[in-house]
C-alpha cells in the first residue's frame, strides 16, 4: 500500500492535525510569556501555521512578530530558546515523540498583498473584463438557443 503523503497529495490528515497542535500550544507559550528570555517577552509574536514533516519529527514553525518589525531578531530568538519551548510544547501536548522546531519569517501576508497589487493592474483589470464579457457573450447566445 502506497503512502499518501509520498504520492505528492499534500500533508496528512495526522500531520494537519499535530501541527495545529503544535501551533496552538506555541502560540500559547509566546502569548504568555512562559520563557525567561527578553527578547521573546518583549514581542508580540504570532504563529500562523506549523507545518509537519511526514515522520512528525519535524515542526516548521511560521512567525510573524507583531508589526513585522525585526522578524530576523524574533528568529534567532526563537532559535536559541527552541529547547526549552520543545520541552514546553511536550508538557502541553501528548505526543509519542515532541517534535524538533524550526522557525520561518512568515511571508504569507506579503505574498497576498503582492497578488493583490498584480490583480489591480489595468492590464490585469482589462484582462479580466474581457474573460467577463466573452463569459457573459457565451451565456447570453445559449440562453438565446433555448
Amino acid at each position: 500500500m502506497k503512502n499518501r503523503a509520498s504520492s505528492g497529495s499534500g500533508p496528512s490528515q495526522r500531520q494537519l492535525r499535530v501541527g495545529e497542535l503544535v501551533r496552538h500550544a506555541l502560540s500559547d507559550i509566546l502569548a504568555r510569556g512562559d520563557l525567561p528570555d527578553p527578547a521573546l517577552t518583549k514581542v508580540l509574536i504570532t504563529v500562523p501555521e506549523v507545518r509537519m514533516s511526514p515522520d512528525l519529527k519535524i515542526a516548521t514553525c511560521y512567525v510573524m512578530p507583531l508589526g513585522g518589525k525585526d522578524a530576523k531578531a524574533a528568529i534567532d530568538a526563537l532559535a536559541t530558546n527552541a529547547k526549552p519551548l520543545r520541552g514546553e510544547i511536550g508538557r502541553r501536548i501528548e505526543l509519542k515523540f515532541v517534535p524538533e522546531l524550526r522557525f520561518r519569517i512568515d511571508t504569507s501576508f506579503e505574498e497576498g498583498a503582492r497578488i493583490d497589487a498584480l490583480l489591480r493592474l489595468p492590464q490585469v483589470q482589462r484582462d479580466l473584463d474581457e474573460a467577463g464579457h466573452e463569459t457573459n457573450d457565451k451565456t447570453d447566445s445559449h440562453e438565446a438557443d433555448e
